[in-house]
């Protein structure tokens, strides 16, 4: 979906070619990309480049992506959802340069109640390899809870990974009326 959306610091915007050197930036780095299943290490401006090229921007819902801008930066994060074999989950990462500012929080705030918003799902799945625990408490603060634990393939580390499983429910978000 071709949509924006705005919080107090930050705009959710469709992904577009001119990202493409900020991301391959900011992903090329193993703080960031070691966090992440399905992102590559090295991160190459190629990369960026493939995956900017492949985003729709009639893809439904399930499969929106949005870049997160912060005031006077453009590209310093991403968040978005895609399918798994148990359902719709939400995935993000955020450079390294703007961590511990609460952004990730505001910016899924945000995202998640949109998608609610936007679709009947009635639950929304995540999860972090289990030395993330900066992404875990965001996950917590939202409303998620840890359903179990799974092996995940990381990309950049090359092998499975020890992945803690989690899902926040529409029931829970509207109860926590996204706070």
């Amino acid at each position: 979906m071709d949509v924006t959306l705005e919080t107090r610091r930050l705009v959710l915007r469709p992904p577009h070619p001119a990202d493409a050197r900020r991301m391959a930036s900011f992903l090329d780095n193993f703080a960031v990309s070691g966090n992440l299943s399905r992102v590559p290490y090295p991160y190459r401006l190629a990369d960026a480049r493939d995956y900017l090229a492949r985003w729709q921007k009639d893809a439904p819902a399930e499969e929106t992506n949005f870049v997160i801008d912060l005031d006077g930066e453009c590209c310093v994060g991403q968040i978005g959802f895609h399918g798994d074999a148990f359902g719709p989950v939400v995935g993000y990462w955020l450079a390294q340069p703007f961590w511990s500012r609460g952004l990730m929080s505001e910016a899924a705030r945000a995202a998640i109640a949109w998608y609610f918003e936007t679709t009947g799902a009635l639950e929304l799945r995540s999860g972090v390899f289990h030395f993330n625990r900066a992404s875990l408490a965001i996950q917590r603060k939202l409303g998620f809870v840890e359903t179990g634990i799974s092996m995940r393939h990381c990309l950049a580390r090359g092998e499975q990974v020890r992945h803690i499983d989690t899902i926040l429910t529409r029931a829970a978000w509207a109860e926590r009326d996204g706070q």
